[in-house]
């Protein structure tokens, strides 16, 4: 598991309906945690990317899209009405799809529905992923208007073979563009992705990527492994599985360029899958430990809970998770009748809470203090993780962890394989009968 939200997305299940989560966006007003986060899915592309396992949807229509924005501004008015109005908006990110596959006049639209729905606070993270491809300088002009302040861009791979095996042709002059624009307009971050594992990839051939990307200097980097999931996602099997580096070398592609980008790069590793300038909000909050883990990957804000709209997406708040309808029609169906789209869910019990907190520290601290978490919880460690340490012994002798009564901490070795570090941790992982279809990508 990548450890997005604890228990992982497989545990939702169909009896925690509308209904419930319904109340506990209610009893949330009443909660410890006062910020919201707000994400919208836009699942439309102009074009199927083999690699891709987003939930998405391609489409030529644009009454297809216009449609479907109508129905998330009713479902942003169904949730906002039940939201106690002091509670400040402190990050919005749109994701998808691609969000920028909308006309500029929708994004400008979209945008003021939510702002008048909910109270965005002065200086909130508003962030926005864009293609290049199909990109103009009015989305970025527009989007920046509206109050985006960060603007994330698909690279994946700058080698042309690579590309073609993906089917997402872009030049890098094309990406050159688009990043000058979001500078031009006064955007505070460029977030760039990148995904290694793909087609054709060597060391030496992605090391030209990483090296047209440092000349082009983005604030932020993800660097994420391709999931061949050709089970859960068909589309992948238009990949040529014999292109695929072996695993030895996706994880010599990544140690070298955890190298390149922070040693010829000056960025900092946050761990896992990404990289930000010292100075930059991400790489503040890693160290003043307030960075989370949640369904975008690591951000900003731990203490805010996570609202999400749009067919598919993901509500992540204190005491449960929410997911919506993945299928368009039935997502429409549901805001006809009045109610949330929420397809699945699951509300945390005491010991999901705990197991959550112990997972996510490891994953964005890469440290563990044991007394803080006995003191926060009211618990016995050693007594009640017991089979968790036991599980680790073999980690800390092959040097990924260090074990002390008082403490478990990453190496700089284990921080490539800090998935492996929090399974222990995961109860799921242990009641779960081994099945002959894979459920999770591989570590590497």
């Amino acid at each position: 598991p990548r450890y997005t939200s604890y228990p992982t997305a497989p545990h939702f299940t169909d009896a925690f309906g509308p209904s419930d989560y319904l109340s506990v966006v209610e009893e949330a007003n009443d909660g410890p945690h006062g910020d919201l986060s707000l994400y919208v899915h836009l699942p439309f592309c102009q074009q199927l990317c083999y690699y891709c396992a987003c939930h998405m949807r391609v489409t030529q229509q644009r009454e297809t899209i216009a449609r479907y924005l109508d129905y998330v501004k009713r479902e942003i008015d169904l949730v906002a009405e039940r939201v106690a109005p002091w509670r400040r908006v402190v990050q919005i990110h749109w994701g998808g799809g691609t969000p920028t596959y909308l006309d500029p006049e929708e994004i400008g639209r979209l945008m003021h529905h939510l702002q008048q729905r909910f109270y965005v606070a002065p200086g909130a993270e508003i962030s926005i992923e864009a293609d290049p491809r199909g990109l103009t300088e009015a989305h970025v002009a527009v989007a920046h208007q509206v109050g985006f302040n960060r603007i994330s861009f698909g690279v994946q791979d700058f080698d042309p073979e690579t590309q073609v095996a993906i089917h997402r042709v872009q030049p890098v002059e094309q990406v050159a563009q688009a990043t000058a624009w979001a500078r031009q307009y006064g955007f505070q971050g460029v977030s760039y992705d990148l995904v290694y594992g793909l087609p054709h990839q060597t060391v030496d051939r992605f090391r030209r990527t990483v090296e047209q990307v440092l000349d082009l200097a983005p604030d932020r980097i993800s660097l994420f492994s391709y999931a061949h999931v050709p089970w859960k996602k068909r589309h992948q099997q238009m990949i040529d599985e014999a292109a695929l580096p072996s695993p030895q070398e996706k994880l010599r592609i990544l140690l070298a360029t955890i190298d390149q980008l922070t040693r010829e790069g000056g960025y900092r590793y946050l761990g896992m899958d990404h990289f930000a300038r010292p100075d930059d909000s991400l790489a503040r909050a890693q160290v003043a430990g307030t960075m989370q883990r949640n369904f975008q990957g690591y951000s900003t804000h731990a203490g805010s809970e996570l609202y999400g709209f749009g067919v598919s997406a993901i509500s992540q708040l204190d005491g449960a998770y929410a997911q919506n309808e993945l299928g368009l029609n039935r997502y429409y169906a549901a805001l006809d009748d009045g109610r949330p789209a929420t397809a699945r869910g699951y509300r945390l019990s005491a010991d999901d809470r705990l197991r959550r907190h112990v997972i996510m520290r490891l994953m964005c601290d890469r440290t563990l203090s044991i007394p803080s978490v006995e003191r926060r919880f009211g618990i016995d460690f050693h007594a009640t993780f017991a089979d968790a340490l036991a599980d680790l012994e073999p980690l800390a002798a092959d040097g990924l962890v260090t074990l002390t009564p008082e403490r478990i901490t990453v190496t700089d070795r284990g921080q490539f394989f800090i998935r492996n570090v929090a399974m222990p941790f995961d109860a799921y992982l242990r009641d779960t009968a081994p099945s002959t279809e894979p459920r999770y990508s591989q570590t590497v």
